[in-house]
């Protein structure tokens, strides 16, 4: 088994969160599995990389530890960095789905670089790395 760690979302209504990482980021949907109603857990994959999400359940965060960044007041704990091989085409792509520019992309000292937020309150940074980095 290949070892990694994987974030885990919790958002407000998984299915329109898994709907919204395909368009934006070209999601693989790996599993789902649906608890009273909402979404209990699903596993995507986006870049050979695993990402995984369910509804949040308030009333279970004393067995979760999580809530949705709208239960937070709009904040998240965290960004999501992605590597891609054109940060402004990933970028235009998620802002078109929906998302909320943060930092245009810009070119950074380590590559070129934007910022953005995704409808459920996530933070993403969508970078791609000067050729020197890349090794």
């Amino acid at each position: 088994m290949k070892k990694t760690v994987a974030p885990y979302l919790s958002v407000r209504d998984g299915n329109a969160a898994i709907a919204f990482y395909k368009t934006a980021f070209g999601a693989e949907e790996l599993e789902r599995f649906d608890y009273e109603g909402k979404l209990g857990h699903a596993t995507l994959r986006i870049n050979d990389h695993l990402l995984m999400l369910a509804d949040e359940f308030p009333e279970m965060e004393d067995m979760t530890g999580n809530v949705a960044p709208p239960t937070l007041g709009g904040r998240t704990t965290f960004t999501i960095n992605l590597t891609v091989d054109d940060a402004d085409q990933w970028f235009d792509r998620a802002i078109a789905a929906g998302a909320t520019a943060l930092r245009p992309v810009t070119d950074e000292f380590f590559g070129r670089h934007g910022k953005l937020r995704d409808p459920f309150g996530h933070v993403w940074s969508v970078v791609t790395l000067n050729q020197e980095r890349q090794s």
